[in-house]
């Protein structure tokens, strides 16, 4: 990958066995990717980015207008997600390992030692966002290996900076970023199935949007909810 710049803005460009280049501005940062033919020159990848600054620079106002969650401090009633729905954070002192619980519709629970350092709640949450994330993902992907007709050899939590998820194609391997789980579980059902579907399309192209019709018909309406909703200033720096 090498980058260019227009305008003052950078764009990543990545050379890939395509007939047509594809331009896309990905949240939550605006970050500009052109994915191009391996026979085009830099000189002609250039202009078609000039000829597109004005779609580029209406994306990066969208996303650099959308809420940021301000960095959490892991203290008594601050608001933390889980599946799209607000909590509030309750500390509990514990002698044992940090653990989470959930207490009915209004409190996530937080059992620490009174000692614990910010950084050490932090990694007790995120565990056990991952911990659910894996409880919920086995169902939905037989679901939908079922749907689709393909085969998910491996799925895995971890957090990214840029992606909601991503696939290996040749190793059939998935991987699902921990920020879902804080977001509707029809936005965590969509990216799980967009990442699926790479495993009959490669590109973002006619077939692959073809596929996602037909499979999850709402999959565009899910995406704009998806990249509208907060996103986290620590989690998403780029």
């Amino acid at each position: 990958m090498n980058q260019i710049t227009i305008s003052d803005i950078t764009v990543d460009v990545v050379r890939k066995d395509i007939k047509n280049m594809h331009l896309a501005v990905y949240p939550p940062t605006g970050r500009v990717r052109i994915a191009a033919p391996l026979n085009v020159n830099e000189d002609a990848i250039r202009l078609f980015a000039i000829s597109k600054l004005g779609w580029i620079k209406r994306n990066q106002r969208k996303f650099s207008n959308q809420e940021r969650i301000s960095p959490r401090e892991y203290k008594e009633r601050e608001s933390h997600y889980f599946l799209g729905k607000r909590y509030l954070l309750r500390i509990k002192d514990t002698v044992g390992a940090g653990r989470v619980d959930l207490k009915g519709k209004t409190y996530l629970d937080l059992y620490v030692k009174p000692d614990s350092s910010l950084d050490y709640k932090k990694s007790v949450i995120n565990e056990w966002y991952r911990t659910e994330l894996k409880k919920m993902l086995p169902d939905m992907i037989q679901y939908w290996e079922k749907k689709i007709d393909v085969k998910v050899d491996y799925c895995g939590v971890k957090q990214m900076k840029t992606k909601w998820g991503s696939c290996n194609i040749e190793e059939k391997r998935i991987w699902i970023n921990l920020e879902l789980a804080k977001k509707p579980i029809h936005c965590l059902e969509y990216i799980l199935v967009h990442e699926m579907v790479h495993l009959q399309e490669r590109h973002h192209n006619d077939r692959f949007k073809a596929i996602m019709d037909y499979y999850l018909p709402n999959w565009k309406q899910l995406k704009e909810e998806l990249n509208s909703l907060p996103v986290s200033h620590a989690d998403w720096s780029y």
